[in-house]
């Protein structure tokens, strides 16, 4: 098997194994629904942080006013009066605007906050340094995870136009927002390794030879956004070991230069012909006359 440390840039994001003779239309779709399924579980997780925090979404028309002005229009909140989360409610107020402020007990809390630890650390780019494999089966185990932990909280459900069950329903809009630069469409996809584009109608061992146990880096673009970067000749923390090492020696180079006496030529055990002239019976001879 193959292994494939993926990048976007020069972010890693996870490894994924996969055969040589894998055919890069499918390989370039399978790396792709892992990248979009790993940045759709971090934003439910954002999103579910803040339902821990202040409760469920308001509906549109009720986002951003102040009570006052809900009072004025005559507006109100039914699905917020359904969805009562498990164990009831606490009142913390969202200064944003966005969800009504029934949040969960410290209990139910704890539950999505726990969940929600579980499944960043299933999708985490700290899986490539301990070097495991993320696949599509792991990201679906951290939604299942997710939903699970709300149906839990929240089980006569949240309301339709929530962003975390749009999301569950694959129906979130994403529009107009940061996230939407994020996501890349698996037909507009790419996969670039060594300054060349894996294009769809090969195979991956057309690229990287017959040896299953190589390790190469791919970086997964958009198509239209030309080549990506290429990889630099040392890592970031090898640069840095290097200037520390040189900075070293140059205080050494300095100390070295501060201490250059050589006085101590002088010295008795600096003579380089002292045992010869001990053997010849010369030595401490004086040359002065008496």
């Amino acid at each position: 098997m193959v292994l494939l440390h993926v990048k976007r840039g020069d972010e890693s994001q996870f490894l994924l194994q996969a055969p040589g003779s894998t055919e890069l239309e499918e390989l370039t779709v399978q790396v792709t629904q892992v990248y979009n399924g790993r940045l759709k579980v971090q934003r439910l997780c954002s999103e579910m942080a803040e339902l821990a925090e202040h409760g469920v979404f308001l509906p549109p028309n009720m986002q951003g006013l102040t009570d006052d002005q809900i009072e004025e229009l005559k507006l109100k909140d039914e699905w917020g009066e359904k969805c009562v989360p498990s164990g009831g409610s606490v009142f913390k107020k969202d200064d944003i605007g966005r969800r009504n402020g029934q949040a969960p007990n410290e209990k139910m809390k704890q539950v999505l906050k726990k969940t929600i630890e579980e499944a960043k650390a299933i999708i985490s780019k700290k899986q490539v340094e301990a070097n495991v494999c993320v696949t599509m089966e792991m990201v679906k185990d951290a939604l299942d995870q997710l939903r699970g932990a709300v149906m839990i909280v929240y089980p006569m459900g949240l309301p339709h136009y929530d962003p975390i069950r749009m999301e569950f329903e694959n129906k979130e809009d994403l529009s107009g927002t940061q996230a939407e630069l994020s996501v890349i469409k698996e037909s507009e996809a790419q996969l670039w390794w060594a300054a060349k584009e894996l294009r769809r109608t090969k195979k991956l061992a057309d690229y990287v030879g017959k040896n299953e146990k190589t390790k190469i880096i791919v970086k997964i673009q958009q198509r239209g956004q030309g080549a990506p970067a290429r990889e630099p000749i040392i890592s970031s923390e090898e640069q840095k070991q290097l200037m520390l090492y040189y900075h070293r020696r140059q205080e050494e180079l300095k100390k070295l230069e501060e201490n250059d006496d050589d006085s101590c030529l002088n010295s008795p055990w600096a003579d380089n012909t002292a045992l010869k002239r001990h053997f010849h019976g010369v030595k401490d001879i004086k040359w002065r006359p008496r």
